[in-house]
């Protein structure tokens, strides 16, 4: 059964590309999703893409992977500081959960420095950009050959 992947993105994430480039770069998410598929298929992988600005549907999405993902890779954007309700959602997700954040929060200023969310992760992968997505595909595939 070929492992099933989930990519979830936070608030303001459809805006990258042109939001803050000086800290997120010039990639679209249309742009991340394209080289997510490209590589969702070199590691054999079904993979679903989703973006949501409401808190609300990213915690549905988070239990609608409870049964139709194996792993989830999620960049909660500023819900990373705040959202109780996606740790709680994450916490029943029976797989492997990688956080992750384009830029290095853990170099930002104080309000975007402490992800709490990461409390319910696996990993958490920081600061590599764009190419943080490959790297968290990498290691969920990784993750699940090895559970």
């Amino acid at each position: 059964m070929t492992p099933r992947l989930t990519i979830i993105n936070g608030p303001n994430l459809n805006l990258l590309g042109t939001r803050e480039p000086q800290i997120y770069g010039l990639t679209t998410l249309a742009e991340i999703e394209a080289t997510c598929r490209v590589k969702a298929a070199a590691l054999s992988l079904s993979l679903a893409f989703h973006q949501s600005n409401h808190e609300g549907v990213l915690v549905d999405l988070i239990q609608a992977a409870i049964t139709e993902a194996d792993a989830i890779i999620i960049n909660p954007a500023a819900y990373s500081f705040t959202s109780v309700a996606l740790i709680d959602a994450l916490k029943v997700f029976p797989g492997p959960i990688i956080e992750l954040h384009i830029s290095n929060i853990h170099a930002r200023d104080e309000l975007h420095r402490h992800s709490i969310t990461s409390s319910a992760a696996t990993a958490v992968i920081c600061g590599l950009g764009p190419f943080g997505y490959v790297a968290a595909m990498q290691a969920a595939a990784e993750l699940l050959r090895t559970r």
